[in-house]
């Protein structure tokens, strides 16, 4: 299928690894400019060279306003405008309501949710402008169904889940589309950090086996197709059947 966005440009943040790199790979094997963007520059080179077309990096710090600013500069100038935007960021410390401690919030809602929302309103007004901008955050299945152990994850992420379902009713017909892809277990380091046997994950999960980060790259560039040009406001969990409710 022929996405129709070949030629546009995009920002992944998060995007030396993981989820984020998946989705920058499968934007440029559709014809897409992409900005790689994460805080090492090592780990980015790396990923570069993994990515179609003529890719470029940028080195950012999302803890980081002035960080944010100085990159979102850096990419405009490069890129020249910015179409999409996908925007992922680690998970801060796994931990409960018990053992969180109150000053650790502020640092996961600056990377989880603030971070976001400052690049969404660096690059969203631009996008009304030119009548087209897609914004696809990458979230977690947590947001519907919190992990016990991971409370700063379900707070931050929920957050951001509300911000972009708000923002998507007021940008839509200005023909900028927002929303969230909640992905539950795909084989990641951050996964890998958090479980010690994958295996047994794997097996105790309904389909036997932890998604393919390649699979989660496409369905986000799929949101960011023209086909999709009717898919606002929503937030698509991608898990494999294990949420409990629907």
């Amino acid at each position: 299928m022929d996405l129709g966005i070949a030629g546009r440009t995009a920002l992944i943040t998060g995007a030396s690894a993981g989820l984020g790199l998946a989705s920058a790979q499968a934007l440029a094997a559709e014809g897409v400019r992409v900005a790689l963007v994460s805080r090492s520059t090592e780990k980015l080179a790396a990923a570069l060279s993994t990515v179609a077309g003529e890719p470029v990096s940028v080195a950012a710090d999302l803890t980081d306003d002035e960080s944010i600013d100085a990159m979102l500069s850096e990419v405009v100038a490069t890129l020249g405008h910015v179409d999409i935007l996908v925007a992922n960021a680690g998970g801060p410390p796994p931990g409960t309501f018990t053992s969180t401690d109150d000053d650790l919030y502020p640092a996961a809602l600056q990377l989880n949710l603030l971070a976001h929302v400052r690049m969404c309103r660096t690059l969203i007004p631009p996008m009304r402008e030119r009548g087209w901008g897609r914004v696809v955050a990458i979230t977690s299945a947590t947001v519907r169904e919190p992990s016990p152990n991971l409370m700063l994850s379900n707070t931050a992420r929920a957050g951001l889940t509300a911000f972009l379902k708000t923002t998507a009713t007021e940008v839509a017909g200005d023909g900028v589309t927002v929303n969230s892809v909640q992905p539950g277990l795909h084989a990641t380091s951050r996964l890998r950090e958090l479980y010690d046997d994958l295996d047994a994950v794997a097996a105790d999960h309904p389909m036997g086996r932890i998604g393919d980060p390649g699979d989660f790259g496409r369905i986000v560039a799929f949101l960011c197709s023209e086909t999709a040009n009717y898919v606002n406001g929503t937030g698509l969990p991608v898990e494999g059947g294990s949420l409990k409710g629907s």
